[in-house]
């Protein structure tokens, strides 16, 4: 064989196989289109009761199946379901388990709804006879098998109904449900967003009673968006959107006793404005968590079934606001775990049956989640920036504050999924340059065995692409505040030269961008920019999470005013960088960014000469009760807060580039923001730029829509930065 010729196969064949395939920079193609960046979890993990085991769902010879794993060696030790146990061997998208673990619920054709609620076609499967049941030919919300086995519990048109197992009836608990008026056993809009949880209702642990919201939403006001669609005429969606100031759903909880099949109200003195949530303590009594309207004030009442009555049992308050999240759970002996920030750090609390706390941890660190208890070691389980707030780790401590012990601490970001008694957890490590990885440790953090690590990911990020290194960097502002931010520059970067910039913002209560954690698209976009010459720059301003209750609630009653000066003092100190062209600085950002980043370029036009702005608030006044008012109170009380630092008061202040984007479906921030920022620059005759994407929702996804969306950011960037 001619030797040039074997030369020139050995290398054809190698570059086939990727072996000596020449690195190329990131396309948004690759982001977007192909998701060269894409990482995978473990599919539809669900621990088991007894802690030792746990189900997924695979796709295998056109049937779909929940297997059953031991956590200790990895293997499958039963097949729990198939669809071939169907007639019509019917595929679902999602399942649950029984708390008894009896019945497997199936869905099907499942459609979203808003950000956490959806409808499907229901069938629950008895494992132990193998009957099958169709709730309803009709799509259903929030179907849960109760506790003794008897029922399933839905949520139908606005109203509660009781699918009955044993005898295949179907019996409605209440009738007087209406689309925009009265919900049973589901939330309204606001609640779903902001308290974060769609099914109001809970059994009791023996299933003798269900507890139940009401929410009475007939004097909310209501929001319609237009919805485009490809037919001849558009169409209305009409929902209730309860804006800053205005009146709230009137909420009200029962408890109903399908034995006797009564239905009782729960009457709390003087109710606050909130309940944020319900749990059972026992099998008598119910705990409801209550806020005041300004959120700075948690009342826990418990209610005895037994007895009707209902009294205070824990109180919380704050200068500011107090959270309502599920960052709390009661132990057996309904004594109460909880989180929460009243030593200046968020740390953990034990209350007592009498409402007396201790404080569990302590320190200058905040606890950031909470996962559970195991109640033979005695232990409590939690993720903690206990290090860096850019980073996070796995700890436990024992329940009474002692023997304090790092399960995982691997630099980066890690976050856990714990086992039912918390005997084992599945540990999600990254860093900005690793992929995610899932291993399982048993509950003295020792490693067992992997589960996902992404490789063939890791591999082509590796082998395919060049890409600069992210580099963490603190820097102190004229105000004496240390602030942490990332920072990508080109691959060829020379400090001799000057390099545009574009910072990156969300800077919203609670929130960071700077983490040492993998993001497969943002990230590689950023990667793109920085290989056609940009530097990419972002930076946690305060009002920020992971540094402390001070840090996040500075913010207080004037969201945007310390957040922007931080982020100008970011924009000058970047300025002052050998490296940096201090007339090319850019923000972008989106929701809460997108408010940020065109307050930036309306009150610090001279900082900023380019801004984009995805689905933004431009005054306060349009968005929700329930998050705007916890950190700003009512605009009838604090009308200079909202309107000092909302951009649609400041157009004529623009002078650089502004491209402004929106969906026309966003439930959440809606369109009518944008809208009132139009007006404003045409009445200054503010030129900008501006992109509506029909029947998108807030998130501006579907088909090729991110493609879409990034290729003309990143064109805009281009031509104006």
């Amino acid at each position: 064989m001619n030797k040039h010729f074997f030369i020139l196969v050995l290398t054809v064949l190698a570059t086939l196989n990727g072996v000596a395939q020449e690195k190329k920079a990131v396309s948004v193609n690759d982001i977007w289109g192909n998701y060269q960046f894409y990482t995978q979890g473990v599919s539809g993990l669900r621990s088991m009761a007894d802690g030792e085991h746990f189900t997924t769902k695979k796709n295998a010879a056109g049937q779909t199946l929940v297997l059953k794993h031991s956590y200790k060696t990895g293997k499958v030790v039963d097949t729990i379901f198939s669809t071939s146990q169907l007639e019509d061997n019917v595929s679902f998208d999602n399942y649950a388990v029984s708390s008894d673990e009896r019945f497997i619920i199936l869905f099907s054709e499942t459609e979203g709804i808003y950000r956490y609620s959806s409808k499907s076609i229901v069938r629950a499967v008895d494992l132990n006879t193998n009957n099958s049941y169709l709730i309803s030919k009709n799509k259903i919300q929030l179907p849960v098998v109760s506790p003794d086995a008897k029922y399933v519990s839905y949520v139908y048109k606005n109203n509660l109904y009781l699918y009955n197992l044993e005898n295949k009836s179907v019996k409605a608990l209440t009738d007087d449900g209406e689309h925009n008026k009265i919900i049973y056993g589901a939330t309204d809009w606001v609640y779903e967003e902001e308290f974060q949880f769609d099914r109001a209702y809970e059994w009791s642990p023996d299933g003798k009673y269900l507890a139940y919201y009401r929410f009475d939403e007939t004097d909310v006001p209501e929001f319609s968006m237009d919805v485009y669609g490809d037919g001849l005429y558009p169409t209305q969606d009409r929902f209730k959107y309860p804006k800053a100031g205005e009146v709230n759903a009137e909420v009200s909880i029962f408890t109903y006793n399908p034995e006797s099949n009564t239905h009782k109200p729960i009457t709390i003195e003087n109710q606050p404005e909130y309940i944020g949530r319900i749990k059972w303590r026992s099998k008598d009594d119910l705990a409801l968590f209550s806020l005041n309207r300004h959120q700075n004030e948690l009342i826990i009442f418990n209610h005895n079934v037994k007895t009707n009555k209902t009294e205070q049992w824990y109180k919380e308050t704050d200068e500011a606001f107090v959270e309502m999240d599920d960052n709390q759970f009661f132990l057996s002996n309904g004594e109460f775990i909880r989180l929460s920030g009243k030593d200046g750090y968020y740390h953990l609390y034990h209350i007592n049956n009498r409402g007396n706390e201790k404080q569990i941890t302590s320190g200058t660190w905040d606890i950031t989640e909470l996962y559970g208890y195991n109640p033979s070691s005695k232990r409590l389980y939690f993720q903690a920036a206990k290090d860096n707030p850019t980073e996070r780790g796995i700890y436990s401590i024992k329940l009474n504050g002692r023997s304090l012990k790092t399960l995982h601490n691997e630099r980066g970001w890690n976050s856990a999924e714990f086992s039912e008694q918390c005997k084992y957890f599945i540990n999600n490590h990254s860093t900005t340059a690793r992929v995610n990885r899932h291993d399982l440790y048993d509950e003295n953090g020792n490693h067992i065995r992997n589960l996902q690590d992404n490789k063939p990911v890791q591999d082509r990020i590796d082998n395919r692409f060049k890409l600069s290194t992210t580099e963490f960097f603190t820097f102190t502002t004229e105000e004496s505040v240390d602030l942490n931010g990332y920072m990508i520059k080109p691959l060829d970067f020379d400090e001799s030269k000057k390099y545009p910039v574009l910072m990156f913002v969300y800077g919203g209560p609670g929130s960071q961008t700077v983490k040492n954690s993998f993001d497969g698209f943002n990230h590689f976009w950023y990667q793109h920019l920085a290989s056609k010459g940009y530097i990419i720059v972002s930076v946690d301003n305060r009002g920020t999470g992971a540094r402390g209750r001070d840090f996040k609630k500075v913010t207080y009653q004037q969201l945007g005013h310390y957040e922007l000066i931080d982020q100008m003092e970011t924009a000058r100190w970047l300025g002052k960088q050998s490296y940096v062209d201090p007339y090319r600085i850019g923000i972008w950002g989106w929701s809460y960014g997108g408010y940020m980043s065109s307050l930036a370029i309306t009150r610090a036009a001279d900082l900023f000469s380019t801004a984009i702005a995805v689905a933004p608030v431009t005054t306060w006044r349009y968005y929700n009760t329930i998050y705007t008012e916890r950190y700003m109170r009512t605009p009838q009380e604090n009308p200079g807060g909202y309107d000092d630092n909302s951009p649609v008061n400041y157009a004529k202040k623009l002078k650089g580039k502004y491209l402004l984007i929106h969906g026309t479906a966003d439930d959440n921030v809606h369109v009518q923001n944008a809208m009132q920022m139009i007006n404003a620059l045409i009445d200054q005759n503010v030129p900008f730029e501006q992109f509506m994407y029909p029947d998108r929702n807030h998130g501006i996804y579907g088909g090729n829509t991110r493609l879409h969306l990034y290729n003309m950011m990143t064109k805009f960037i281009e031509e104006n930065l």
